[in-house]
Order: structure tokens, then C-alpha cells, then sequence
């Protein structure tokens, strides 16, 4: 078994907010096999993957960690495309094209959920980690032909990658900051309702886009897992 099973599992049972012996007993096994199962300590036969999917009501592909999709269907250009560039994305099919949807529409789930929150400083923080990554990715294509126009930058190029990576560690110390400070402010409060988030809440507040999200989640954690 993978190691998203003993993750996800949990994920479900907290998801449905019913306790472990709830769930033992729903899936008709002990509470001491189940927590084995959630812990990743025992592995389950076929037949316990079937069965908790059904209880779910979701895909054995999403259970095993095979798809981000509760349905487990399979992601594609088309699906992942907003609604209104639909008919222009099935005309250019490249990895390129794919993986911009994936990042696009994520960027405007994260710049949807800031707008929730309302709060300006927060908002411009993490607005210039995006900047400095995409600027970093740009710089790095740019140099490729020696013959591009040097001018364009300001910073050295044998320092801009240092430098840059140095400026999106400080910012990511100072969301960090933000957020640790909001809970002690009252200038600062955050309704956390606002920004609950699981799965189901993604697909349902965003159909068009959670796809791209869910799978650049799956995508990245995947590279860090190697």
C-alpha cells in the first residue's frame, strides 16, 4: 500500500467528523485494525479499499493516492481550461499548455482566498513571492542566448539567483510572521471560516479550476517526496 493511504484514510474519517470506533464500526472491522490501517502500521486487502470507497463515496484511485479527483477521473487540457478558453486550449495540447493551466488557475484560487482575507499587507507578500519566483524562471530563460539585451536587468547575473532566492526566504519569514501576530491583534483577525478548506469545499466553491490545484498539489508533492 502507498503511503497516501494511511493519510488519506484519515483525512476522509475526520472529513465526515465521526470518530475511529464511528467508522470501525461502519466498516465493520476493529477499531485497533482501523487505527493500524490510518497509522500505515497493517496493510489492507482489496476488499477494505472497496468497502471504505463506497462509505466515502469516493474513487479507489483518490483512496490510494492515484488521482487528486474524488471521482478519480483522469485530468486533461480541456477539463482543466476555463470555461470561456475551452475551445482555444484543445487547440494547443503541449506540456506547456498544461502545466500554465495548472499554475494559472491555482494562482487564482490563492489570489481568491487573499481577497477573503482581506488584508493588504498579507496580500502584497505573498504577491512578491510569486514576482521573484516567476522573475527567477524568466531571468533563467532569458540567459540562454547570450545575445539577448543585457540591459534589461539591473542585477548582475552572476548574483541575481542568490539574491533573489535570499528576498523570497525573507518574505517567506515575514507571511510567517503575519500570521503567528494575526491571532494577537485585533486589527489583524482573521475569520478562519472563511478560509476552511478540504476537497470537497475546493471543487464545490471552484468546479472549473479545483482540478488544477488539486493536481499541482499531487505534482509538487510528489517531487518533494523523490
Amino acid at each position: 500500500m502507498n503511503a497516501d493511504f494511511p493519510r488519506i484514510l484519515t483525512l476522509l474519517r475526520k472529513e465526515r467528523g465521526i470518530s475511529q470506533k464511528q467508522a470501525a464500526k461502519e466498516l465493520n472491522l476493529s477499531q485497533a485494525l482501523l487505527s493500524h490501517y490510518e497509522k500505515g502500521i497493517r496493510e489492507c486487502g482489496l476488499d477494505f479499499v472497496v468497502r471504505t470507497a463506497e462509505f466515502y463515496h469516493v474513487s479507489c484511485d483518490y483512496l490510494l493516492g492515484l488521482s487528486p479527483e474524488r471521482t478519480g477521473a483522469t485530468l486533461s487540457l480541456y477539463d482543466i481550461s476555463e470555461a470561456e478558453e475551452k475551445k482555444d486550449c484543445i487547440q494547443s495540447k503541449s506540456l506547456a499548455s498544461l502545466n500554465k493551466k495548472l499554475v494559472s488557475n491555482s494562482l487564482h484560487i490563492t489570489f481568491d482566498i487573499l481577497e477573503k482575507i482581506n488584508r493588504d499587507d498579507l496580500t502584497s507578500e505573498i504577491s512578491n513571492y510569486f514576482m521573484l519566483a516567476v522573475y527567477q524562471m524568466f531571468r533563467i530563460l532569458y540567459g540562454i542566448n547570450v545575445k539577448n539585451e543585457v540591459g534589461l536587468f539591473t542585477v548582475p547575473q552572476n548574483i541575481f539567483f542568490s539574491l533573489s532566492f535570499s528576498e523570497m526566504l525573507k518574505v517567506q519569514a515575514s507571511v510567517k510572521a503575519m500570521l503567528e501576530n494575526y491571532p494577537n491583534k485585533k486589527e489583524y483577525k482573521i475569520d478562519k471560516e472563511q478560509v476552511f478548506m478540504s476537497t470537497e469545499t475546493l471543487q464545490k466553491d471552484y468546479p472549473l479550476l479545483a482540478s488544477s490545484l488539486l493536481n499541482l498539489i499531487k505534482k509538487s508533492e510528489d517531487m518533494i517526496g523523490k
